[in-house]
């Protein structure tokens, strides 16, 4: 069975990745769209 430590471990890590989606998604969505426009 796991230990506390690490299960402690692995929620920090799926947090730690879950805020990086929150700030990723939008940042590489203006990137998205500012190639969209200089391509249009």
């Amino acid at each position: 069975m796991a230990s506390a430590n690490d299960i402690k471990a692995a929620r920090a890590t799926y947090e730690g990745f879950v805020n990086l989606i929150k700030v990723a998604v939008p940042v590489i969505a203006v990137i998205v769209l500012f190639v969209i426009y200089l391509i249009h």
